[in-house]
């Protein structure tokens, strides 16, 4: 029995039932998918009766009849289906609270997940001509948010190198990927290949910031509401996590009136013992000027190790001899036991007695022969250290130094590899005084490329970042790609990389100064790093269903545009199982009265989310049309034929 006829076999049986339909006979589809998932016995008996729905939705195993709910909601929310239950024209969705009052509408915010979901809709053609971003809190079934985040398709794919732009046909773990579309989506669809693989993740996320919000949409690194974007960065960085490989480190970057939301909100998800630290990076050279109160010239860099890597370190300078300080003024006096031939001193050979003849507490006789311990040492100080941090480095190679008869100790790392955690306040702060550049050293950098983009960073700062906690070869993601700073820099240090943005600008700005550092463009660190060019990177987009109407919509400006689009939708567009498209024509009138931003938000709403962009799942169904080279290289990518 074909789909057509099945559906028609449905609607009669089902019509039988006055719980699943109205007074007049239209199916209540909303009322029907609930029941499903629900496996309410009274369907299932009814579904049971029919040999064609029960051939469909049903597995005899070992005699007893198994429901595949999922394929039976898939199939009810078939737009060929009839349509459902009565759909208000501005039907309120969001997140709410235990007394059922929305969050978007109420100060208070709780660290509560259960089946939410924040997905990012619209887009921008260019940076000076921002369009309001749609942000949608919707409370998602379980079986819907496996939808939503099941992997995509990608389509349109292009190799670049020194040589121009070529045809992709095969894509390896080796390639640079940048993709375009939406970057929840496309984190859960790298989880396929990726999970747990990413050394480093460095994000520049779009901010919160505290002033007063009628909505929840923004332009680009601009305005939140509060719950909205503690569920967008939620959501994304919780599948962020999963694709860290076990070390791996996460930056992000923040500004003050939203760091303490985003710092809870990472240790709950990242975890309190492997916080890092704040960096804080002088980001300006001329602060507001305008500003009332201060003038604030600082950003924060939000830094996690999953899990934190003891020996790892990050701030400091290089010392003589590659040697570097374990006594810092301030830290908690405490003992540490040195193994025996540990130390190497540059003092006479002897024996030297207990006592404090400086910083350090000499708590055993120290016996020095031929320049180093003949015995375990105890001493006792302001170490930096922990005895578990010094067995660990031993035991990786480092030694310890003592110069004078001051006894404090240094160390020196494996293979003259030395830098120091220094914690003095000039040396946290990442500025040009150690090599660091400002937001204005990035928009010249931007400009001199004949780009034009705001709010980029310095490559200086990411190169920064990269040269504590990467070598060459690790993959380096980032799913805010903006400007493309971070891929510039990792493509420049021999790094793998991985950027992800849905903005239209990830072709005509990233894009484009990529193929000028393939080219050996030589702003930023290229002299740093003696950059002379080369190498390669895939470009590919998620395959648009859906989004290709949220797209029209969002560009629309006469309401006559949005009838149009509503018919397209109808005919050729995957509508919500709660979308009755009869009863929203009989009330057109009522749906002209709406402002006309009114009238796009409840067309978006219609839409189906989970099939925005192409299932992989669905990547064979001819009804989306994807092409067999590019069905090749996803099940290659996908790694499943």
């Amino acid at each position: 029995m074909d789909n057509q006829n099945l559906f028609s076999e449905l609607e009669s049986l089902l019509r039988m039932d006055s719980a699943y339909c109205t007074e007049d006979g239209t199916l209540l589809k909303n009322t029907i998918v609930e029941a499903a998932l629900a496996l309410r016995p009274d369907l299932i008996a009814k579904l049971l009766t029919h040999d064609g729905l029960k051939r469909n939705f049903f597995t005899e195993i070992s005699g007893i009849m198994v429901f595949d709910k999922v394929k039976f909601q898939k199939f009810v929310m078939n737009k060929r289906f009839l349509p459902d239950s009565y759909t208000s024209f501005k039907n309120k969705v969001g997140l709410t609270n235990e007394d059922g009052d929305f969050l978007s509408e109420s100060r208070e915010v709780v660290l509560s997940w259960p089946y939410k979901d924040c997905v990012l809709e619209g887009g921008q053609t260019k940076d000076d001509a921002k369009r309001n971003e749609v942000f949608w809190n919707e409370i998602l079934a379980p079986d819907e948010i496996n939808r939503l985040t099941e992997p995509k398709v990608l389509t349109n794919f292009k190799r670049y190198d020194s040589d121009g732009e070529h045809t992709k046909e095969n894509i390896s773990m080796d390639d640079n990927l940048i993709i375009k579309g939406n970057n929840l989506l496309v984190l859960h669809s790298l989880k396929k290949k990726y999970i747990r693989k990413i050394q480093v993740i460095c994000i520049d996320p779009p901010y919160y910031f505290t002033k007063t919000k009628d909505s929840d949409s923004f332009k680009y690194n601009s305005n939140f509401r509060l719950s909205t974007w503690l569920t967008f960065m939620h959501n994304r960085l919780t599948v962020a996590k999963d694709l860290l490989a076990p070390g791996g480190v996460i930056f992000c970057h923040i500004k003050e009136d939203a760091i303490h939301w985003l710092k809870v909100l990472m240790e709950d998800i990242f975890k309190v013992e492997n916080f890092v630290e704040t960096f804080i990076w002088k980001c300006t050279d001329n602060p507001d000027s305008l500003s009332k109160k201060s003038r604030s010239s600082v950003e924060y860099i939000l830094c996690y190790e999953v899990p934190k890597d003891s020996s790892r370190q990050y701030i400091g300078k290089q010392t003589e001899n590659g040697d570097a300080p374990i006594l810092h003024t301030g830290n908690n006096i405490h003992e540490l036991v040195f193994p025996a031939k540990s130390i190497n001193f540059n003092i006479p050979d002897g024996l030297y007695e207990c006592g404090k003849p400086d910083r350090v507490e000499i708590l055993t006789p120290i016996n020095v022969i031929n320049g180093k311990n003949a015995d375990e040492v105890r001493l006792k100080g302001e170490f930096t250290w922990s005895q578990e941090t010094l067995n660990d480095n031993y035991n990786k190679g480092c030694y310890f130094i003592v110069k004078s008869n001051k006894f404090s100790v240094r160390v020196q790392m494996p293979n003259g590899k030395s830098m120091a955690p220094e914690k003095y306040f000039d040396e946290q702060y990442l500025s040009k005084a150690i090599g660091v550049g400002s937001n204005e050293d990035a928009s010249t950098h931007i400009a001199n490329m004949g780009l034009n983009f705001s709010f980029s960073k310095p490559e200086s700062v990411v190169a920064f970042l990269l040269k504590a906690v990467s070598k060459p070869g690790d993959i380096v993601l980032d799913f805010f790609l903006g400007s493309g700073t971070t891929a510039a820099v990792a493509h420049k240090m021999g790094r793998r990389y991985i950027g992800v943005d849905q903005m239209d600008y990830i072709e005509t700005i990233a894009c484009k100064r990529l193929r000028k550092v393939v080219q050996g463009e030589q702003g930023g660190i290229s002299k740093s790093v003696n950059w002379q060019g080369g190498g390669s990177f895939v470009y590919c987009e998620l395959a648009k269903a859906n989004q290709k109407f949220t797209d029209e919509i969002e560009t629309a400006s006469t309401s006559d545009e949005l009838s149009v689009i509503w018919k397209q939708m109808q005919e050729t567009g995957f509508l919500s199982w709660k979308v009755n498209p009869k009863e929203i024509d009989i009330n057109a009138e009522d749906f002209t009265q709406l402002s006309l931003e009114d009238q796009k938000r409840f067309l978006i709403e219609c839409l189906d989310k989970n099939l925005l962009y192409v299932p992989y799942s669905e990547i064979d169904n001819a009804e989306f049309g994807i092409s067999e080279s590019d069905k090749k290289i996803n099940n290659q990518f996908y790694q499943t034929k």
